[in-house]
């Protein structure tokens, strides 16, 4: 998408000088930072440490960490057996998004067919390059189906804009291109369809106001950045026509987990008869159809993310603390919102009501 004009993705290879590149993060709003991943271990530490973050972009990102690995797997040891330390590595950098598992296993599985390094080594790139070229046109027609749903609410509203709710950070900076619940916010907007998005800041780390505002803000989309408790009010005033949000795991039964806070938007969403929809492509979905929902693993996250704020002072950014170090804290990163509150998932392959004989229909042959 555009950064002043200028198209970037959140990770792109340069095949001429053999370079993973990618956006860092961890340094927006403030400053726009590329780096290069030249290593597995540095991008085990990307992922690990959300210098990348957003289901669809760890997942490629792990990919080519698998390529990386495959590359240092002749130095010294048994290279399967590098190979499998790192998948199991990767698996475990962030475990409720089942696009990174997902991903890894696809390229474990590929090499498994695969004799001799070389061989190897030029198979998991190209595999790499075909997963993020996958996620951008799934997310490109995730865009198409959802504009229709913005579309027309817009004839509905003679041409008001539509309002539309996020939380968390599903646009193009976690998902290559386009983004999941923003793609058809993009799509919208530069087909003039006029939009504007209330975007909830998302704490602890602020991934809505730091990452989904500068995108709409950089590509020029109207958003109005909130507190996270603001979306509940703006749906009993009428000032919210539609909440979409991303996912970082879908399960065949349609309920979905996602970044801490979603399940209290649709419960607002139900209780003021706004529809509430998912947009997921096919790598966020759990298409083992058996795992019990306690079972899922809701990744808790460092307590000093709920103890600190990062902001920028005379021009540094910097942490400043805003809970005495005395006091407990948890920080669950995920919450699960049942299917029974959500009006529709967003696939590249259609929209689809949130139960499973839908979603089986959607993607036969595909469960588990």
């Amino acid at each position: 998408m555009n950064v002043d004009g200028t198209h970037y993705q959140s990770v792109w290879f340069d095949e001429t000088s053999d370079r993973i590149c990618y956006i860092n993060q961890n340094f927006l709003p403030f400053r726009f930072v590329t780096e290069e991943l030249i290593s597995a271990e540095g991008a085990f530490r990307a992922i690990r440490e959300m210098h990348i973050r957003g289901a669809p972009l760890i997942g490629v990102v792990a990919a080519f960490g698998m390529y990386l690995a495959v590359k240092e797997s002749g130095a010294g040891t048994d290279p399967w057996v590098y190979i499998e330390s790192w998948a199991e590595r990767f698996t475990s950098a962030r475990p409720t998004a089942i696009n990174l598992e997902a991903a890894v296993n696809r390229v474990l599985t590929a090499l498994q067919r695969i004799p001799g390094n070389t061989k190897r080594l030029l198979a998991t790139r190209n595999l790499a390059l075909q997963i993020m070229e996958e996620e951008k046109e799934n997310c490109h027609r995730i865009g198409i189906y959802g504009r229709e749903l913005i579309r027309e609410l817009s004839k509905a509203r003679k041409g008001k804009p539509v309002n539309i709710l996020t939380h968390c950070n599903a646009g193009w900076l976690a998902a290559v291109d386009y983004g999941t619940a923003t793609a058809p916010v993009y799509l919208s907007h530069d087909e003039g369809i006029p939009v504007h998005v209330w975007v909830d800041e998302t704490r602890p780390r602020n991934q809505g106001a730091r990452l989904t505002a500068w995108e709409l803000l950089r590509h020029g989309v109207p958003h109005t950045v909130i507190p996270d408790n603001t979306g509940g009010l703006l749906m009993q005033k009428g000032m919210v026509d539609l909440v979409i949000t991303g996912a970082d795991r879908v399960t065949m039964n349609s309920d979905v987990v996602n970044k801490i806070g979603t399940y209290l938007k649709a419960l607002a969403a139900r209780d003021n008869s706004v529809p509430f929809y998912v947009a997921a492509p096919s790598s966020s979905i759990d298409f083992h159809n058996d795992i019990p929902l306690s079972e899922i693993p809701i990744e808790e996250r460092d307590p000093d993310e709920i103890r600190f704020m990062e902001g920028l002072a005379e021009g540094k950014v910097q942490n400043f603390r805003i809970i005495p170090e005395e006091n407990p804290v948890v920080n669950y990163g995920f919450d699960i919102t049942p299917s029974r509150l959500i009006t529709g998932i967003i696939t590249e392959r259609g929209i689809c009501p949130a139960n499973m004989s839908a979603l089986s229909d959607l993607f036969p042959g595909r469960t588990s």
